[in-house]
């Protein structure tokens, strides 16, 4: 698939990294040029600089020829002008757009552009961690349904990074539960695992 990405950060230059070694065409846009050295050293995709709503910028970057745009700035107005342009003036069969916004996330959903709430999983992982340990949640997004489990440090990850947990296909790391109850949202940062830590898991079946 071509698969084009506007915004370089934490999300995107993950996303446009994984989607390469899977084997996708995928270009890459954000208007700050320093951004693509988030990008993986081995990323075999193309990087366009530019305000990722001109349409100039959207064209070099391979709109035009897209399977699917994803959307995943940090501006959730960015993302959804980008996301409306791919879809309406494009015709891009996939559209994503990521909106930390749950007021708006809910009313981009009838406008058949896929949304993702980074707020609201945030939210559900927490209030199943806080509520229930035992109980695995379960939160649909559009047509996929994420379980988010939680569960006890095992014994060899202790003094470990998350980076050494062997995850399992279609599963990640969400978060990490301190023993004094803070709830740190994995990011890829770098953190020393505790014996009395919590995990919390994302998978889709």
């Amino acid at each position: 698939m071509n698969i084009l990405i506007i915004g370089c950060g934490k999300v995107g230059s993950e996303l446009a990294g994984l989607l390469d070694k899977r084997g996708h065409d995928v270009s890459v846009t954000d208007h700050d040029e320093e951004r693509f050295e988030n990008l993986p050293a081995d990323f075999g995709g193309f990087t366009t600089p530019g305000v990722s709503i001109d349409q100039e910028v959207l064209k070099k970057a391979g709109i035009e020829s897209c399977d699917a745009v994803c959307a995943v700035t940090e501006d959730d107005d960015l993302n959804i002008m980008a996301a409306q342009l791919a879809e309406e003036l494009y015709h891009v069969p996939r559209v994503f757009a990521r909106i930390s916004d749950p007021d708006k996330a809910e009313v981009f959903k009838g406008f058949g552009i896929h949304t993702v709430c980074p707020t609201t999983l945030a939210v559900e992982a927490a209030l199943a961690a806080i509520e229930d340990m035992s109980e695995e949640a379960r939160v649909s997004i559009q047509r996929n349904m994420v379980s988010f489990v939680t569960m006890d440090m095992p014994r060899e990850f202790v003094g470990k990074l998350p980076q050494d947990i062997q995850l399992e296909e279609n599963e990640s790391l969400f978060a990490i539960i301190r023993e004094n109850g803070i709830f740190l949202l994995y990011t890829g940062q770098v953190i020393t695992l505790g014996e009395k830590d919590r995990l919390v898991f994302a998978r889709q079946p």
